[in-house]
């Protein structure tokens, strides 16, 4: 009977059968904890009715697991050094398919049309996206998910710990900021597991945590222009030292900020991070 390797010695051997090393143009760390990697396919509960979307799967630790639980398990990777690894890990499974491409330039909507839904090509009932994202280009992506609109039922990704806070944070505490706005918008989200850096290698400089995002079916507010009201937070957030009277004066002129600001009942003293959704929501609708 064999001996079933743990998954530092798996990497290991992966990493030297294939001569690659951790690139870091695009942000790799290898994942080594197996008991991480059974933590977010847990939270992602991952079906065979499910397209999973991963994103920079790497080596293809996560892969190997997503494999056994989805319907279909499709790949973005932009290394492609990794794109050879992957195909000759998983080419033989069919329910396999791999994209070297930037996901920032992937035509995720087209590829869930073409596998979800009774009239798609896997008739699978639902999308969910599971990643070890890049530090460096974690938000844009998120951000990409969510305002693009795509029909997803969730998206479990490990992130760095600070990121993770800032993203899973109450607006109003203290560390809130535009993106916990933008999040709370789109999703509900939660903490799954907090990730040391000795869980990768090269271990990273920061610690990691896995978040989970769960798609509102419905938006948690209503507002008559989403530009708007991105609008507003971004700015009032950008001088977040400032009270909002004087962050939103960029906006209109002081005396109509502070007009708008007592009818709506705030404090003129107030600052931005102390608003709620609501509250950004209200202002927009008001502009």
């Amino acid at each position: 009977m064999g001996v079933k390797m743990n998954l530092l010695d798996e990497t290991k051997y992966i990493m030297k059968k294939y001569n690659v090393f951790a690139a870091k143009r695009f942000g790799q760390n290898f994942l080594i904890d197996d008991s991480v990697v059974a933590e977010i396919v847990s939270a992602s509960s991952i079906t065979k009715d499910d397209l999973v979307i991963e994103i920079g799967p790497g080596l293809g630790t996560l892969t190997k697991e997503l494999l056994e639980k989805a319907g279909k398990v499709i790949a973005i990777e932009i290394d492609k050094k990794m794109i050879d690894i992957l195909n000759d890990r998983f080419g033989l499974y069919d329910n396999f398919e791999i994209i070297e491409n930037d996901v920032l330039k992937v035509d995720l909507r087209t590829i869930i049309e073409n596998n979800v839904g009774v009239d798609s090509e896997c008739q699978l009932s639902q999308t969910k996206v599971v990643a070890n994202l890049p530090y460096y280009i974690t938000t844009p992506i998120i951000m990409k998910l969510l305002e693009d609109k795509l029909s997803l039922k969730s998206i479990t990704v490990m992130v760095q710990k600070e990121v993770a806070d800032r993203l899973t944070c109450k607006p109003g505490s203290s560390d809130s900021g535009a993106i916990t706005y933008g999040i709370r918008y789109y999703t509900e989200p939660r903490k799954i597991i907090e990730v040391p850096r000795e869980a990768f290698l090269p271990a990273p400089e920061v610690d990691s945590t896995v978040i989970k995002l769960e798609v509102l079916e419905k938006l948690s507010v209503v507002v008559e222009s989403e530009e708007a009201l991105f609008k507003v937070i971004k700015v009032a957030f950008m001088q977040r030292r400032k009270t909002l009277l004087n962050g939103l004066s960029s906006l209109d002129s002081k005396d109509n900020i502070q007009k708008m600001l007592l009818e709506l009942g705030f404090d003129l003293k107030i600052r931005a991070e102390r608003l709620t959704l609501e509250d950004f929501a209200r202002i927009a609708n008001y502009m």
